[in-house]
């Protein structure tokens, strides 16, 4: 903290080889807060005090007692060193913490981080080998997921986020492990958790099933097949087109229906047909190598197909779908091996269309969810589906002609199993959008397994809602920033299937459950042993899960029971911190439900998603009142930005070279709500930028250092005119600037903010307050007046630029405060909340007074500057104005007197009253008086006093008499 300087005289500046400065100084103070930022060498020092001061604890102690306004922190994944994503996240989160303080709110910000899963397992296994015992990888995994976090949080905390970082959540600590099972407990007992066969989003890199929010789609190239089912029922085939019998000379064996995939992997797990019951289908006879052949298609399709397969045919019967209901018809690979010899029912499905392929769609009720739903509803048991394929991606050795190969080298033999049975009328390879594990980027298959589901559909045991209709009816009374998230989230909750809870893992939490070895059902004494499973995790982590004996638990149950072996999904891990976090670990800090969730826009389907539906489930609400969602980073050409392009840019990097400031100022300058672009060139103009606003706080604190307000505060009622407009822009800034921070809208601040510094302050205000700060007597009321509204727009600047600049805001705090000031705030300005001005009964009308006189000087100061470039006045200074002008303008300048040179920076300025606007005119002449050597004016009383020859009169006078007065400006 630096003392407040005293005024130190300068005469205007002098070029080498002029005459020595003059004997009559003008005020310039001077300031100790720096022009150059050196951000990228000072900032660290700042982050270290924050940290030895425990600033963020001090905020918490000012604003203890306010309402509170609680952001809840979505965990980045304890992994690898932070990015620009995750930079513009933090920092985002960072404005509305701040911004929220200073509005008068309690705002704590606790951090955290998702620690199990898939990734880290990963690199234990890279880090350790493959197979290693699970105690030995829960051990590992938590000591890399430690170091991970201290790697990240070092680097938000290099960004300027305050929070409480020695003690943020963690999905991984014992409590919140602990809670996590409860409240798995407590959905179990509620009703909406199941078990059940399933086909869900699987891969075979994670060996696991995949939420929805891990898949992703990606351009993928597959051999797209038509393949015909056999007849089984000739003589029904006939009937349900209403022929007495197939026509003569047609062999029963060469007729056929034919499906259409993109999956021939399928085929040999296939156990249904469907078609669409209100879709016409035609009866085709035809030829193919000289005998007739019958043919099932979609009437709208059969010129297609026809053409596809090189057949010539002909339509000689149609019917509609629901007569082929029932139907059978033989697997393609009938006569190959008995294993396929059996026959497939035709089932009505309203999902089948005639857009592509042949109108008729194949079931394979593990490796499709339509398929399930449709064989299911049909009657098909669990036991009965056919599931070749291991998690691996390899067909089980026991599948006749496949077995043992990966379902992706299989299409290949498969297809030629087919052409060999005459079954396959064309492949002809075909690019798809298709389904990729977020991760490993590979195809993923549904693949029909045993999991734990929480179900979107069930009606819960007390007769409410279901989930989907809770979710539905909260995402209704979420607010949404921007408003289209709304539909998005809505529209993913309303289509949504069932949510796989379960995983196969080591590295997460378990679905501590005891089923029975025979009848799969859980202990009968569940919710108990769940309980004290969560108090042994409580006390030892996930590992004492691994480490128990049933016996401990069981007795002599343990023989007849086995442990499950699965984790939890990690979404619902985060997902859950509602529970865990703010109700558990952190509910001192926390408020449910959270005031504001905020995210990248893939959490639509991520980590908003995962909470909606634990909080509908367990509260029958949302947890968050409302959600913002913020766009991805892009470099300066809109590409995104990958490693292998070179365009990514690290945050540490940034904060290196230029400062966390402006990698700050850069990400609130950005519309969030679309891709952010950031590059070289963007950085230079943000930098430019900075810049200006730092110039106009340094002239602000140069021109305020010797200011007490105690002793030289000038009453409102008694300020120059220019002043009081000043404190009533300045305070209507606030006001503009505060509304953008309640709607989360960051850009419009700093657009506010650098157009009042550059415009309203560098072009306007402060232009014409020069005079006045450096001519005028050191503690004359004119001086004064105006320094007392720099002390108040210095307060509200100071303020409002904080959340974005937090790092130069807290410099300039540092500096422009006096002592007790400082020692009130607890020496940080983080603990302030927006200004209080002293009341303007006024404001208004000198607002718009002001902004009618800045639009005459707008056309005057071009005028001048045209004068000027012509050669005829080497300064405005050297300008003599006369006015003509009309009705109210001609009173608006009139009312300025004497002071209205001034507004304009000319040495006289005379007012004469137009008839009309038309007359209206600006005449500029050149001075023919002597100029001051003092304030540089050009007037006519220069040298009248013979003791001071080279001063004008109102120099004299402030210099050594009584001042000379100003009311305007």
């Amino acid at each position: 903290m630096s003392e407040n300087s005293k005024p130190v005289q300068h005469a205007p500046a002098q070029k080498a080889g002029k005459k020595p400065e003059s004997k009559y100084p003008v005020n310039m103070t001077d300031t100790p807060f720096p022009m150059r930022g050196d951000l990228a060498k000072r900032e660290p020092g700042w982050v270290k005090q924050w940290q030895d001061k425990q600033i963020y604890h001090r905020i918490r102690k000012a604003a203890k007692g306010r309402p509170t306004f609680v952001l809840h922190d979505g965990p980045p994944y304890a992994n690898g060193d932070i990015h620009l994503g995750h930079a513009v996240n933090k920092i985002l989160k960072d404005m509305v913490v701040k911004s929220r303080t200073m509005a008068g709110f309690d705002a704590p910000y606790v951090p955290g981080w998702d620690c199990h899963g898939m990734p880290i397992e990963i690199q234990i296994e890279k880090l350790h080998g493959k197979n290693l015992p699970t105690p030995e990888v829960l051990q590992k995994a938590r000591a890399y997921a430690l170091e991970q976090i201290d790697r990240q949080r070092a680097g938000f905390i290099r960004l300027g986020v305050l929070g409480e970082w020695e003690n943020p959540y963690m999905t991984m600590a014992y409590g919140n492990e602990a809670d996590e099972l409860r409240a798995l407990g407590k959905l179990l007992d509620k009703g909406y958790v199941y078990r059940g066969l399933k086909p869900v989003n699987w891969c075979f890199d994670c060996g696991s099933a995949l939420a929805e929010a891990e898949v992703e789609y990606q351009d993928k190239r597959d051999p797209a097949i038509d393949v015909g089912f056999p007849f089984a029922q000739p003589g029904q085939v006939a009937a349900a087109f209403g022929l007495p019998a197939l026509p003569a000379g047609v062999d029963p064996d060469n007729g056929f229906i034919v499906i259409w995939t993109t999956t021939p992997w399928t085929i040999p797990s296939n156990q249904a047909l469907n078609v669409n019951p209100e879709v016409t289908y035609a009866l085709v006879q035809a030829e193919r190598d000289g005998r007739p052949l019958l043919l099932i298609l979609a009437q709208d399709l059969v010129a297609s197909c026809l053409a596809r397969y090189k057949l010539d045919g002909s339509v000689i019967a149609t019917t509609t779908g629901d007569k082929l209901e029932g139907m059978r018809f033989k697997h393609p690979l009938h006569a190959a091996d008995p294993f396929y010899d059996r026959t497939s029912p035709v089932y009505l499905a309203d999902y089948v269309t005639t857009d592509s392929g042949t109108g008729v769609v194949h079931s394979a009720p593990a490796y499709g969810l339509e398929d399930f739903v449709s064989c299911k509803a049909h009657g098909m048991q669990d036991d009965e589906i056919l599931k070749p394929v291991m998690g691996d991606g390899r067909f089980a050795g026991s599948l006749p002609l496949f077995g043992g190969l990966t379902i992706w080298e299989a299409s290949k033999p498969i297809c030629a199993a087919l052409t060999a049975a005459g079954a396959l009328f064309e492949l002809k390879m075909f690019d798809h959008s298709y389904m990729h594990c977020w991760r490993h980027k590979t195809p993923i298959v549904y693949r029909a397994t045993s999991q734990w589901f929480a179900g979107m559909d069930i009606t819960p045991k007390d007769g409410g809602p279901t989930l989907r209709e809770t979710a539905l009816a909260g995402i209704a009374k979420t607010q949404f920033f921007p408003d289209w998230g709304q539909a998005r989230l809505h529209g993913m909750i309303e289509n949504r299937p069932d949510w796989t809870l379960s995983r196969q893992r080591q590295w997460g939490v378990p679905m501590a459950f005891f089923i029975h070895k025979e009848t799969g059902e859980l202990h009968p004494r569940t919710p108990e042993l769940l309980e004290q499973v969560a108090k042994l995790i409580e006390a030892d982590g996930i590992d004492a899960w691994q480490a128990l004996d049933p016996r401990a638990l069981l007795g002599d149950d343990a023989d007849a029971y086995e442990k499950n072996k699965d984790t939890l999904d990690v979404w619902f891990d985060s997902g859950a911190t509602h529970q865990t976090v703010l109700r558990g670990s952190h509910a001192r800090q926390s408020t449910f439900p959270a005031d504001l969730y905020l995210e990248g826009s893939d959490q639509h389907r991520g980590w908003f998603h995962s909470s909606l539906l634990t909080s509908s489930m367990l509260n029958g609400a949302p947890p968050y009142k409302a959600l913002l969602t913020h766009g991805f980073t892009v470099d300066e050409n809109g590409k995104k930005m990958s490693k292998s392009l070179g365009n990514t840019m690290a945050p540490q990097k940034i904060s290196d070279t230029l400062g966390a400031d402006i990698l700050r100022l850069w990400v609130a300058s950005t519309d969030y709500t679309g891709e952010l672009s950031i590059g070289e060139e963007i950085l230079k103009r943000v930098t430019e930028s900075y810049r200006r606003i730092r110039n106009t706080l340094r002239f602000l604190l140069a021109n305020t250092s010797d200011f007490d307000p105690a002793r030289h505060a000038v009453p409102s009622g008694q300020l120059v005119e220019i002043d009081r407009y000043a404190i009533a822009s300045m305070a209507a800034l606030q006001d503009d600037i505060a509304a953008h921070f309640e709607r989360y809208e960051f850009h419009p601040v700093v657009s506010r903010l650098q157009n009042y510094c550059s415009e309203d302050l560098g072009g306007f205000y402060l232009d014409i307050l020069k005079d006045r700060l450096y001519t005028t007597a050191v503690d004359s009321p004119a001086r004064r007046s105006a320094q007392t509204a720099l002390w108040h727009i210095a307060h509200a600047l100071l303020r409002v630029m904080a959340p974005v600049l937090s790092f130069t805001a807290e410099e300039a705090w540092a500096v422009f405060a006096d002592e007790q000031a400082y020692k009130d705030s607890d020496e940080t300005i983080f603990t302030q909340t927006l200004w209080t001005f002293p009341d303007l009964p006024d404001a208004e009308a000198l607002l718009a007074k002001y902004a009618a006189l800045r639009d005459v000087r707008a056309d005057v100061t071009k005028q001048l500057e045209e004068v000027r470039a012509a050669g005829a006045i080497g300064s405005s200074l050297q300008a003599e104005l006369t006015i003509k002008a009309a009705g109210t303008k001609y009173e608006l300048l009139t009312s300025l007197d004497d002071d209205l040179k001034f507004v304009f920076i000319t040495s006289q300025a005379t007012v004469a009253q137009a008839a009309n606007a038309l007359d209206e005119a600006v005449q500029v002449t050149a001075s023919e008086a002597p100029k001051c050597e003092r304030c540089w004016h050009y007037r006519r009383d220069v040298g009248h006093d013979q003791a001071h020859a080279g001063l004008c009169g109102r120099c004299v006078s402030n210099l050594f008499g009584a001042g000379e007065a100003r009311r305007f400006a």
